[in-house]
């Protein structure tokens, strides 16, 4: 009978010695994805575990106060990070139109409609509201909490909105915000549902970013959808993997403008000017200095970079 341990016995020392090498370094890989991995996963739980009942409890104070004021049908609908389920409390706007239907309102000029729901949770003085300002397309109330709720007026034509012109005192031309939140779902979903984490992820570190080079959350989802739709089946769908693709393709992505699918404006980033703008390469080059990072911190193994990185 032949031996059968012939194969192993036929093994040098040296390629003994290399193939215990390989063993190590891939038990050595194996923990160091495993350490990132729960670094990411405990910032996406204190993410996600932010109560709500807050903010809730202030939208029904507006609501109460503006439909008692005004009559008809007052509804407000969360519009931005809170609806497309990207909010991060303390890096994420609420934004919510107040859909004004068949009531006082409703043939009022933007900067008008604005001036009277802003007097009148001024002339209320609940004792939970710190601030109130009235800007050219939202009026934004901060609480004592610190929330804060910008409050967009919208009026309902047909399978749309209009909301103010920035700058203009004019209603704007037919929008549908669900069309954006649908397309982020989608891509969402064709990527085991790993998307959305990872914009948590880049608001934490993009809050991280000097003040002028931050992104705004609207942004970031739309670079998210142009960057995930034709994400390479053969990549790992994980937060870590995803999150340093981000990086890696966001930096040529942010030299040219997004084209804003909703219709609220022409462009998504029109904040940082043209292409190839200053303001552009300057993040850009942003982009790719995380992205080494993020590269470094894998080819070393070294946790930390990546705590750092994430803000953690």
């Amino acid at each position: 009978m032949g031996s059968s341990g012939g194969s192993f016995e036929s093994i040098s020392p040296a390629d003994y010695k290399r193939y215990s090498d390989l063993a190590k370094d891939k038990t050595k890989d194996t923990a160091f994805e495993t350490q990132v991995s729960e670094v990411i996963s405990d910032l996406l739980s204190d993410y996600n575990n932010k109560d709500n009942e807050a903010i809730n409890s202030h939208l029904d104070k507006i609501k109460s106060i503006l439909e008692n004021e005004f009559g008809g049908i007052i509804e407000l609908k969360f519009g931005g990070s809170v609806k497309k389920r990207t909010y991060v409390d303390g890096l994420s706007d609420i934004d919510v139109l107040i859909l004004i239907n068949k009531c006082d309102l409703s043939d009022l000029s933007p900067n008008a409609v604005l001036n009277k729901v802003k007097g009148r949770l001024q002339e209320m003085k609940l004792r939970d509201i710190k601030e109130i300002r009235a800007g050219d397309l939202a009026v934004t109330v901060t609480f004592n909490d610190d929330k804060e709720i910008q409050l967009l007026p919208a009026i309902s034509s047909g399978e749309g909105y209009k909301i103010a012109k920035a700058k203009k005192n004019e209603w704007s031309r037919l929008i549908d915000p669900d069309k954006f939140a649908d397309r982020l779902t989608e891509i969402n979903q064709s990527n085991g549902g790993k998307v959305i984490p990872v914009i948590k992820l880049m608001k934490g570190i993009n809050d991280q970013f000097p003040e002028p080079q931050k992104l705004n959350g609207y942004h970031i989802e739309s670079m998210a959808i142009e960057i995930f739709k034709s994400y390479p089946d053969s990549n790992p769908r994980t937060p870590k993997a995803m999150l340093k693709y981000f990086f890696e393709k966001g930096k040529d992505i942010l030299r040219s403008p997004i084209r804003d699918k909703t219709g609220q404006s022409r462009n998504v980033d029109d904040y940082l000017g043209q292409e190839n703008s200053e303001n552009r390469l300057k993040i850009s080059r942003t982009f790719d200095i995380i992205f080494r990072r993020m590269r470094d911190a894998d080819e070393v193994g070294d946790v930390s970079m990546w705590k750092e990185i994430l803000g953690a």
